[in-house]
């Protein structure tokens, strides 16, 4: 792998994107690598996914131009497709994917982080979908996520304008889940960068999840994206098949069985009232 990083900490493992010197920019050789990668994730172990950028100033700042800018419709097809494929299987990758997002995300970085679950962003972050100034449309799935992440209004300003967004106002409108800042001591020296506490916000939130029964949370992840695609009554047929899933699994019965025996302890404890 030349452009790409993987990590693996206990349950959560980290993929950094890792093109600094073009911003992590997408061409055909990351996108192949960033393939590979998902396929060879360890699902037996591995319960959480972070995806990020390496370096302060770019998670990915978006396609490669110089890549894209001698296409022909069928490689430009072809291309689309190729970006397409990934961002849907990391966007329907068995685990959760927590997208980490440090300074740009513009065109592709802002589309491979919508693919993501949840996105945590640092405040230096600066989303967008650029394209049409350079006279193309998003091809990597932004005119579709966008707009099921802040609704159809807010997408089709921010793609006809193509304009950039900061970090408060991409967490105003719902894109982003959480932003965190560069931590400073009274002196006004930086402490931790933003970079590192983004990272650590990401690791922190990663472990929570990593931490639940992951046979379930899978399942939560599989019903909510399933039932997006279809109507409510199709939809909530889909949660109670993967509800009723998990009476199959250890989790279930030692999930159970640990709070009734926590519950039953406590009613064991209850002293009763005595009047003096």
């Amino acid at each position: 792998m030349e452009y790409i990083l993987y990590e693996v900490n206990g349950a959560v493992a980290t993929i950094t994107i890792n093109r600094e010197k073009a911003l992590n920019a997408l061409n055909s050789q990351v996108l192949d690598e960033l393939n590979e990668t998902l396929d060879n994730v360890d699902l037996a172990t591995v319960r959480c996914l972070i995806l990020t950028g390496a370096g302060e100033k770019s998670f990915v700042a978006g396609a490669d131009i110089g890549e894209m800018s001698t296409l022909t419709k069928a490689e430009g097809e072809a291309f689309g497709k190729k970006g397409n494929d990934v961002f849907r299987k990391l966007e329907t990758f068995p685990i959760p994917v927590i997208a980490a997002v440090n300074g740009f995300a513009l065109g592709g970085g802002c589309e491979i982080s919508m693919s993501c679950d949840i996105r945590i962003c640092s405040d230096n972050a600066m989303f967008g979908q650029p394209e049409v100034g350079l006279g193309i449309t998003p091809g990597f799935g932004g005119t579709q996520r966008l707009a099921r992440l802040i609704g159809a209004g807010m997408a089709k300003q921010l793609i006809y304008t193509a304009r950039n967004i900061k970090a408060p106002e991409a967490y105003r409108i719902g894109l982003v889940n959480q932003v965190v800042s560069a931590e400073v001591d009274e002196a006004g020296n930086v402490v931790k960068s933003a970079k590192e506490a983004l990272m650590e916000a990401a690791n922190k939130m990663a472990s929570t999840i990593a931490a639940n029964a992951p046979i379930a949370v899978r399942n939560c992840k599989k019903a909510i994206n399933d039932g997006l695609q279809v109507d409510m009554d199709k939809a909530i047929v889909i949660e109670e098949k993967l509800f009723g899933d998990c009476f199959e699994t250890e989790d279930q019965k030692a999930g159970m069985g640990n709070f009734l025996e926590k519950d039953k302890e406590k009613k064991l404890k209850v002293v009763p009232f005595k009047n003096c």
